[in-house]
């Protein structure tokens, strides 16, 4: 068949329009201390001169940023207790892929009884939804800095809807099913809180019925400079092309330069000589749940509800994703503390998967992975998506929901478990512009925890579903989009969909 493209001309082209904010005292903008600005940038408006830039060490306060917890890590890090190396698991690790008996087929497992267990589950308000938005999508544009949850990227019902918007008129529809509304939670960063606070503000939150929070993020990492011992490890593990000898002689220049560059900053030094939000990071998807925790935001939804029991928690990018009462029914049959979604496996799906680890089945982060090829060993790659126990994830952090008002109580023990999960480093790449087009690319550290690894842990009882890939299936790249139009995925997130 023919394809038949349906184009517009956009007659203006890029434009640009100048408008007078109400409010400009948290407006960023780099300048330095004599007040001449930074990276080129032109000079502000006369209104906005009085500005108050915050600094770096201002933004860390505001974040949460834990400084016992920051030197622990500098430490294992310049020990080499923790690096690129140490991320993964060893070598004599069997690593298998899983057993029939392993997961739960959730096609074949969801009888009309189940369906209806958690239809009524839904109908008491015991269920709250949990949607990841703290990251920017650095995959999704390339680079570029923008919310990701705030992109309207495709035409669903009679306009282009953003991702945040896909969520709401999901669990809308699942409100109206239940006849009862469904606390919807988003979870925000220093990158993402004020965007997502002002477009909610500004589209009314798009109609939806039900009570929103949003849990703001109260963990934060700062950038170290790497060790030379890891730079050499990531160059010798990272697969380049062998260069004619004059270009090979300016790479490993380079390298030099680079290593030169590491010790002369002092190796696993904070990261500070640039603009903040370049020294700054997430620290991992698994702390989106304690800050939870930390910032007041169960405590606000029990308070609210005192019924509610359950959360599904799933990534801003999994469209597919709604609290379908089959799989909630089924969740609370199997009583187990969390239970994870995974799908069937792709080879466009990058990382690790599900499988047994030394005979014990768990999700495998791709950094742990002993081998690069060792991923094609699963059949079953993570959703991410996870119905959780709320009671029972309070006991895993050793509290109660008594506890959740004791602010020191709560950090305290976020602080102690947040250390039985592995710590795992990566190096980035960020720019510092000088000006005129001058810019210098270095490479810092970072470090995170992610929450599959809970999976790992011989006290938090889990269950794993295989569900339909149109439910699991993550949008990281706009190149998937054509074949997720193409495949019935969008027709099927219309249908899961009520729009206001």
């Amino acid at each position: 068949d023919s394809v038949v493209y349906d184009f517009s001309i956009n007659e203006k082209g890029t434009v640009a329009n100048w408008y007078n904010a109400p409010d400009t005292s948290t407006l960023s903008w780099p300048s330095s201390s004599n007040g001449t600005h930074t990276n080129g940038l032109p000079k502000l408006a006369p209104e906005c001169s009085g500005i108050k830039l915050k600094s770096l060490d201002d933004i860390l306060l505001d974040h949460g940023f834990d400084t016992k917890e920051h030197e622990s890590i500098r430490s294992d890090f310049m020990s080499g207790v923790i690096g690129l190396e140490q991320n993964r698991l060893a070598m004599n690790t069997e690593l298998t892929d899983v057993q029939p008996d392993d997961v739960i087929i959730t096609e074949n497992a969801i009888t009309p009884y189940i369906r209806a267990r958690g239809l009524e589950a839904l109908k008491t308000g015991t269920v709250g939804v949990v949607t990841l938005a703290a990251g920017v999508g650095s995959r999704w544009t390339q680079g570029a800095g923008v919310v990701k949850a705030l992109h309207p990227f495709c035409k669903l019902g009679d306009r282009h809807r953003s991702f945040l918007e896909i969520h709401l008129a999901k669990s809308r529809r699942m409100s109206r099913m239940a006849d009862h509304t469904i606390p919807h939670v988003f979870t925000t960063s220093y990158m993402t809180d004020s965007p997502i606070e002002t477009y909610l503000d500004r589209e009314k939150n798009h109609g939806y019925d039900g009570p929103i929070y949003q849990s703001h993020g109260k963990t934060i990492g700062l950038r170290l400079i790497p060790t030379t011992r890891d730079l050499k490890f990531a160059w010798e593990e990272l697969q380049q092309q062998q260069l004619d000898e004059q270009a090979q002689k300016v790479r490993e220049s380079l390298q030099g330069a680079l290593l030169g560059w590491a010790k002369e900053c002092g190796e696993a030094s904070d990261y500070r000589d640039n603009l903040p939000l370049q020294c700054l990071h997430p620290v991992g998807h698994f702390f989106e749940v304690p800050n939870l925790l930390l910032n007041g935001t169960l405590l606000a939804m029990i308070s609210d509800r005192p019924q509610l029991k359950y959360l599904m928690m799933h990534n801003i990018d999994t469209v597919g994703a709604d609290v379908d009462p089959g799989l909630l029914g089924l969740f609370m049959e199997g009583g187990s503390s969390l239970g994870f979604e995974v799908v069937p496996r792709r080879i466009e799906d990058q990382g690790g998967g599900l499988g047994r680890v030394n005979g014990s089945v768990r999700l495998v982060e791709g950094l742990a992975l002993p081998r690069e090829e060792d991923e094609f060993k699963f059949t079953y790659y993570n959703s991410m998506t996870t119905w959780i126990d709320v009671d029972k994830l309070l006991s895993i952090f050793e509290l109660h929901r008594s506890d959740l008002a004791n602010e020191k109580r709560v950090a305290d023990a976020v602080h102690k478990f947040s250390h039985r999960l592995p710590t795992y480093v990566t190096i980035k790449e960020v720019k510092k512009r000088w000006g005129n087009g001058h810019e210098d690319v270095h490479p810092v550290a970072q470090f995170e925890k992610l929450w599959g690894d809970m999976s790992a842990l011989d006290d938090v009882d889990c269950e794993f579903y295989v569900v339909p890939r149109q439910r699991g299936q993550q949008l990281k790249d706009v190149v998937q989009l054509d074949g997720w139009l193409r495949d019935g995925s969008a027709a099927y997130l219309d249908n899961i969909c009520s729009w206001d």
